[in-house]
């Protein structure tokens, strides 16, 4: 006698957990994965998720502000875990110009606390540059999935650091976050590192 198979809602749970966004980007090319995994687990796709691959654009707000669409790449280094760490942001606009270059010197703390800090001055720099709609992207999965809501955060030290990053996108219009292969991350690595050899110099 076949085993009882599992109910619906739990295929299409595990399904979205456990795809990757490549899988879903082969299967579905003209759909964000976020997109794809959110009618999965029965939730409508969000304007933020649905305009992630969207090419930036400025359009109107109905108070008649122009809104403009940036594009976030953040990461945080640790030399050591925890060690000396560094923070680099960089923000793109309509044509792809880069609007801000962020280097920081953290001082001593874990790689993801530095990814954290990461993401914090690179919402800052994106607020202070009149960004309305934000598409981010990091190298760090734990990072991203926890700020979609898809993991929780356990972890004490992170705990407050996710809520100031939740806090500072509810100041913005529209915002996606995605995760990106670290060689995509190049020049958010790169300032990163910056970061922390501007201690040492």
């Amino acid at each position: 006698m076949d085993s009882e198979l599992p109910a619906r809602e739990h295929i299409l749970r595990q399904l979205a957990d456990h795809l990757d966004d490549d899988t879903f980007r082969r299967i579905f090319p003209d759909q964000h994965p976020d997109a794809i995994r959110g009618l999965l687990l029965g939730r409508q796709p969000t304007a933020a998720v649905n305009r992630a691959t969207a090419a930036p654009t400025v359009r109107s707000t109905p108070a008649g502000k122009a809104t403009t669409a940036c594009r976030l790449f953040t990461d945080g280094a640790s030399r050591g875990n925890p060690g000396q760490a560094g923070a680099g942001a960089v923000l793109l606009g309509e044509r792809g110009e880069e609007l801000a270059a962020c280097s920081v010197y953290l001082g001593t703390c874990t790689n993801n606390v530095a990814e954290y800090k990461a993401l914090l001055v690179g919402l800052e720099e994106a607020q202070r540059k009149g960004c309305g709609q934000l598409a981010i992207f990091l190298d760090s999965e734990l990072i991203v999935r926890q700020v979609q809501g898809r993991y929780k955060v356990k972890n004490e030290t992170l705990l407050p650091l996710f809520r100031q990053v939740r806090e500072r996108l509810d100041r913005f219009e529209t915002w996606s976050i995605a995760h990106v292969p670290r060689a995509q991350n190049a020049r958010a690595d790169q300032l990163a590192n910056q970061g922390i050899d501007r201690r040492h110099g």
